[in-house]
């Protein structure tokens, strides 16, 4: 199993850390101790999952006695994250949120946070400063130790509005506007997989409609995954979710799959 240890100082960004660690495929535990983290592995290996973590910070002082025989018996990889003194105030004081050690003074307190932590990360394997780290580079830095391609998805649902769009979309389009073939009664039965039914919908005077769609798609996919995002999803409706929708869907990916990895649904192409 691939064992890590996520640690830090507490506004250093270990939440954002362990998000996209997340997403990366880590079953991630908070503030386990880590007498527990031997018992942790053999249950997630008995499952089957190959990749997990421990997020470790302040609160887990009171049973750091375990801490060195855990560190040397799984020997995890061990991430460290901190950022300058000023940083770390002006971060808590924009969230507003008390310091772990909630004792009124949070200089200080960041401070001796600082000097509890100094045993973790001597033994960290990649120490990060966020001082100056937005949340995409802090997931790319992490993705890059780890050796993890962060792969993006572009996941195209064809659908009809007669059922409802589907509440997981990032973007809905709309292709009603198309021919349809349900009016033609030998394309009626078929679905837009069948390739009479998409020269149907897809003809010359139709083209400009259906670049546009495809355009628009593209620039808001490239947009999603420039912020960093892992996946994003298009809903393509048309009445019923049989013929045009699915045709569209057929042809946007087959024409983005250059440009992203695509994952096709036709959620309503059954239904009459």
């Amino acid at each position: 199993m691939r064992f890590l240890v996520l640690s830090g100082l507490s506004g250093a960004g270990k939440t954002t850390a362990r998000n996209a660690l997340e997403d990366l495929g880590y079953f991630m535990v908070d503030n386990l101790p880590p007498v527990l983290w031997p018992d942790l592995v053999q249950a997630l290996e008995a499952r089957g999952l190959e990749k997990a973590g421990v997020v470790v910070d302040v609160r887990t002082l009171p049973f750091f006695e375990g801490l060195e025989n855990a560190l040397d018996t799984l020997r995890p990889r061990v991430i460290f994250l901190e950022a300058r003194p000023e940083v770390l105030l002006r971060r808590y004081n924009l969230t507003r949120r008390l310091h772990p050690l909630g004792a009124g003074n949070l200089m200080r307190e960041i401070g001796e946070e600082r000097k509890a932590l100094a045993p973790l990360r001597e033994r960290a394997d990649l120490v990060l400063d966020t001082s100056d780290l937005p949340p995409r580079a802090l997931m790319e830095a992490l993705a890059q130790f780890l050796e993890e391609a962060r792969g993006f998805l572009l996941r195209l649902i064809s659908f009809g509005f007669k059922w409802g769009p589907p509440q997981e979309a990032d973007l809905v389009l709309d292709v009603r506007p198309l021919p349809n073939p349900h009016y033609d009664p030998l394309l009626k039965p078929r679905t837009g997989l069948d390739p009479e039914v998409q020269a149907y919908v897809f003809r010359e005077e139709t083209e400009p409609y259906y670049q546009a769609l495809l355009a628009t798609l593209g620039l808001a996919a490239e947009g999603a995954r420039k912020e960093g995002r892992l996946a994003y999803t298009a809903a393509i409706g048309c009445t019923g979710g049989k013929h045009r929708s699915v045709a569209v869907v057929e042809r946007l990916a087959e024409e983005l799959s250059a440009r992203f990895q695509v994952e096709v649904t036709h959620r309503d192409v059954e239904k009459e």
